[in-house]
């Protein structure tokens, strides 16, 4: 036996500190409800639902969306009490699906979070920059915003978890408290021409492209998944992740689904797409200032960098978590896994994550590329392609896993059938991005180019994979071991 193979069970534990187990359920699902950003998904993505989807039947579509991710977490919440790190997709992934799946998975969902951090990066840069231009008149460069904020995100990753979640959930209050104030007054004022159900009647819904709104209203749901990448940071894993993952996807659906009923209220049901085609962009914004003042309308322009701000945090710690358990497992160096002696956090993981998202920062911006119309629709239209993917593999492990283990104590309804379902929601959203990915990137040459990238992630996932498998035996034969990082 090799020297390296003797000293493989040691190997994982040179990262000597385990990560603290301080997060209840309510600091995840903070921190992944930041992550979804709802102002953002409000305020942008509600009017191009209106524009290009079916219309008034908005608010339906975050319901559906809410149903299919919901079945989605009835599988992925019945698998988390076999998965034992906090690798998320990767950890779900290969535990169905096997070593190479699971490291395809791992480098997909790295190359997936990192285009998103760039993309909300830039428009956290812009966001930030006209809410100075606004209150001072300055024209400030969006990239200095981003610059500073990528240097408060890496002091923040650095510091215990536990300060990302209480600054994040007091961003968080505050941004779901602007857009309730403005959802409530206009039912208290009763609307444009009064409080109507219009939106959710069938002939609304299932008019023109409904396709097309669900599947932009998945995107509003981007990082609720994340509840299992803080599982190493978890009190009660078991009790928690479950619970956060369904309290987040509950609270997103019903959030996004009532607050969009709210708008086209205020707009008025037979006026609301037309308003949305004369001006997307400062729909809701103005929406805020017909009913609730200048004031809320000035709230809502600070509340929405902030917003792009707590996403980024969120992703960053997902990011530095993969990297984490990836260092943990020996497939990355494992200095990568060490843990801050005195924060009790995977600050290499997490610096490495900051370098890296300043690099890619670099690589989009020194061409002048537009911070929204460019780098953000571009990265975030690719995201939305690999977080579904990600999400589909999953549920295809879970059907996998207990297909090949049994039930193992668990109802039909959550090892078999709801994970079915979720697999045909996912795959039937995949096909619509991908019939509209055009539309989403904005032009099919660098539509054709992000598919590549992608798909090079998994490739080079896989031979990630089997190169270990040829180099490195000892290390790809410990990859599928249970571990509580924790622990």
């Amino acid at each position: 036996m090799s020297t390296e193979a003797q000293h493989a069970p040691t190997r994982r534990a040179r990262a000597e500190l385990p990560l603290k187990r301080t997060l209840g359920t309510t600091s995840i699902v903070f921190m992944v409800i930041a992550g979804a950003a709802p102002l953002t998904v409000v305020a942008g993505i509600v009017p191009l639902i209106l524009l290009v989807g079916n219309g008034i039947g908005a608010p339906a579509d975050y319901l559906f969306a809410g149903a299919i991710l919901i079945l989605f977490a009835v599988g992925f919440t019945t698998m988390s009490h076999h998965i034992k790190n906090g690798g998320a997709f990767y950890a779900y992934i290969q535990k169905g699906l096997g070593r190479v799946g699971g490291l395809s998975a791992a480098a997909l969902a790295l190359v997936t979070y990192l285009l998103l951090l760039v993309a909300v990066f830039a428009y956290f840069g812009e966001a930030s920059s006209n809410v100075v231009q606004t209150f001072t008149g300055a024209d400030v460069p969006w990239w200095l915003f981003t610059a500073g904020g990528l240097l408060l995100i890496a002091f923040l990753g650095h510091r215990n978890v536990e300060m990302s979640a209480r600054v994040l959930g007091i961003l968080l209050v505050a941004e779901l408290a602007i857009v309730a104030i403005v959802d409530f007054a206009i039912i208290f004022s009763g609307g444009d021409n009064g409080l109507r159900a219009d939106p959710f009647f069938p002939e609304n819904v299932f008019s023109a492209n409904l396709g097309t709104g669900v599947m932009f209203a998945i995107f509003g749901f981007i990082g609720f998944e994340a509840t299992a990448a803080f599982r190493s940071e978890a009190k009660d894993p078991d009790r928690t992740i479950p619970r956060a993952t369904y309290i987040a996807v509950s609270i997103i659906a019903l959030f996004y689904a009532f607050s969009s009923w709210a708008a086209i209220v205020g707009l008025g049901v037979d006026k609301a797409v037309d308003a949305a085609t004369a001006d997307p962009v400062n729909l809701i914004t103005d929406l805020g200032t017909r009913y609730a003042g200048a004031f809320v309308h000035d709230a809502m322009q600070v509340l929405l960098a902030t917003s792009f701000f707590a996403c980024v945090l969120t992703f960053h710690n997902v990011v530095s978590r993969y990297l984490f358990t990836l260092g943990r497992f020996g497939a990355l160096p494992q200095s990568i896994a060490a843990v801050h002696p005195k924060y009790s956090s995977p600050y290499r993981a997490s610096a490495i994550t900051a370098a890296f998202t300043g690099v890619l920062l670099l690589v989009f911006t020194l061409p002048g590329l537009d911070p929204v119309v460019e780098i953000y629709t571009w990265l975030s239209g690719a995201a939305t392609l690999g977080l579904i993917v990600l999400m589909a593999a999953t549920s295809l492990a879970v059907l996998v896993f207990f297909g090949r283990q049994g039930r193992l104590g668990f109802s039909v309804w959550r090892t078999r059938v709801a994970p079915a379902l979720a697999l045909a929601g996912l795959l039937t959203a995949l096909v619509l991005v991908l019939a509209n990915f055009e539309f989403l990137i904005g032009s099919a040459w660098l539509a054709g180019v992000f598919v590549v990238v992608l798909a090079l992630a998994i490739a080079g996932g896989a031979a990630w994979a089997l190169t270990l498998r040829a180099r490195r035996p000892d290390v790809y034969a410990q990859l599928t071991e249970e571990e509580d990082a924790a622990a």
